[in-house]
């Protein structure tokens, strides 16, 4: 979310200071009225009474108005005022409290009992008379959900209650009803260069209308490689899927053309990536449908298409958690990780959410577990301590999937990055990691110390500053003293190094010393050592590598 931070008060100002959102102080109602249209959600410092005064006249419709959420003078609470679902409110204030130390207030009936909203579903687009069939569910009465395309919804039907209609066709609620419309449609698109957005536009209403379908229920467009950037297709206004021809070539289709195999390489475009990208069982629902310049497909998707963040979450201290590792956990329908790790994030886990968690040592199972819930049509969050690309589950994720041990498609895999074990700790030494630099893990459990041992004497050969991971356990205790051993003969012994434990955490702490008077008894699992270079100094207790900068 692109959010703004506002306060007027100078104990609302500091505590805005610790949020990763840029801020302003002073001139609440000013600011609020000049950044109502460009920001996604406003943080502010202000008693809710004074923001529902300010924001009232400013609201319009709850599909695009920002997220308002209040703190309190002592910031005991957070509060989701407006915009809780829609506007992204509720996850906004989870991830604010959890930033300040704060309770979340959230009101929204559905979140409140753990209940998913229809207005929330991943994907689904919502018409009809949605309150009703909400205060149905939460009293207890059900709904009953027609639902001929069988697309899977959180709810349970009853023979009674308010009718909630599953389907992409188009089609109007009725009263008292819900329509909700799944993301099952895949709109393929093939274009002439300099095809007239004009053309392709008509040519996808009249394939939608002709089938009775709603463009509601449109996920995605899908084309050739080369065509992605076409203006006829981008204009569509939906997200762009593109696929090389050697790829569509692949694709059954029941009108092959060789006159397009000839021009492009693929006897298909738009019947072929249509398929494609609604994935496996998918239905062509609209065939080709060709016009002067442009070709237009549509298929439907056997179920939902699912989603994998894998997540960083950073060292521990949530000031360091990025936004877009926040929101991948807070729209999770599955979170998985190691149990601390999932506790670090507990507070933004939605309350309907599927949460497991899993003990060290068992990351191929849960690299697998993760896979799996995706490949059901679920939005999945990995989450793992600093970044998920750095000694963590992101590569091994990827290896499953190179090594056919699922079915998922790489490209509904995310890695969302985080600051890394090494990037918090030289922040917390000074600047060591100012020129080059290499990170080394001593764990020979997944790599063999003949080989470790290579690569330390090639960092130390090289002068580079060096990260070790895993430095030390209770039943590794050997590695760390060898591995300075090696580095000592490319060192002088008052070469600095940074010993941080537990970095970003209360408990953690920080000491500089030298190579030669490394204590390795100050060193345990959850500590990161940085070695520095032959120009690394210390300044005041801190640690940094110049890079070379003359005034």
């Amino acid at each position: 979310m692109n959010v703004l931070s506002v306060s007027v008060t100078r104990r609302g100002q500091t505590m805005a200071a610790r949020l990763p959102y840029p801020s302003v102080h002073g001139g609440m109602a000013e600011v609020i009225r000049e950044r109502w249209n460009s920001v996604d959600g406003f943080v502010l410092f202000v008693a809710t009474g004074a923001a529902v005064r300010i924001t009232a006249p400013l609201l319009t419709d709850k599909a695009s108005d920002p997220g308002v959420v209040c703190v309190d003078e002592s910031g005991q609470w957070v509060i989701a005022l407006t915009g809780g679902h829609a506007g992204g409110a509720n996850t906004l204030a989870a991830a604010v409290a959890w930033l300040l130390g704060a309770q979340a207030v959230i009101t929204t009936a559905t979140d409140s009992v753990g209940q998913a909203g229809m207005d929330t579903l991943a994907g689904f687009v919502a018409r009809g008379d949605v309150a009703f069939a909400t205060s149905a569910l939460l009293d207890g009465r059900g709904v009953h959900i027609d639902n001929p395309l069988g697309w899977p919804v959180p709810w349970e039907s009853r023979d009674t209650g308010p009718r909630v209609l599953v389907t992409d066709a188009a089609v109007s609620p009725g009263p008292g009803e819900v329509v909700l419309h799944p993301p099952s449609l895949i709109v393929g698109a093939g274009a002439s260069t300099g095809a007239e957005p004009s053309e392709m536009a008509a040519a996808v209403a009249t394939a939608l209308d002709g089938a009775g379908l709603s463009r509601l229920s449109v996920a995605e467009v899908a084309t050739l490689d080369r065509k992605a950037n076409e203006p006829a297709i981008v204009r569509l206004g939906w997200a762009v899927r593109a696929f090389p021809s050697t790829a569509l070539a692949r694709v059954e289709v029941p009108r092959p053309s060789a006159v397009v195999q000839q021009a492009v390489g693929t006897p298909s475009v738009a019947e072929a990536a249509a398929l494609l990208a609604a994935g496996p069982g998918a239905t062509l629902v609209v065939p080709k449908r060709a016009g002067r310049t442009t070709t237009v497909a549509v298929a439907r998707r056997a179920g939902p298409r699912g989603h994998l963040s894998v997540v960083g979450l950073g060292p521990g201290d949530a000031r360091h958690r990025t936004p877009a590792a926040a929101t991948a956990v807070a729209t999770a329908d599955v979170v998985l990780g190691y149990g601390p790790y999932v506790d670090q994030c507990a507070a933004l886990i939605r309350s309907d959410a599927a949460v497991v968690r899993s003990p060290i040592g068992a990351e191929v199972e849960r690299a697998a577990a993760a896979l799996a819930a995706a490949a059901e049509g679920r939005r999945v969050a990995l989450v793992c301590s600093g970044d998920a690309g750095v000694y963590a589950m992101a590569s091994l994720v990827f290896e499953l999937v190179a090594g056919d041990q699922t079915r998922f498609d790489p490209a509904d895999i995310e890695v969302v990055p985080g600051v890394t074990a090494a990037l918090a700790s030289a922040a917390l030494l000074g600047a060591p990691l100012g020129h080059d630099h290499v990170a080394i893990s001593l764990s020979d459990l997944m790599t063999p110390w003949p080989v470790i041992e290579q690569r330390l004497e090639a960092a130390g050969a090289a002068d580079l500053v060096v990260s070790l991971y895993n430095p030390r356990s209770s039943g590794r205790t050997w590695q760390l003293d060898t591995a300075m051993k090696i580095l000592r003969r490319h060192r002088e012994d008052d070469t600095p190094v940074g010993v941080v434990t537990d970095a970003g955490r209360p408990a953690g702490s920080v000491r500089v010393t030298t190579i030669g008077q490394l204590d390795p008894g100050d060193v345990g699992m959850t500590t990161l050592v940085i070695v520095g270079a032959s120009s690394t100094r210390v300044v005041g207790g801190r640690m940094f590598t110049p890079r070379g900068y003359r005034r």
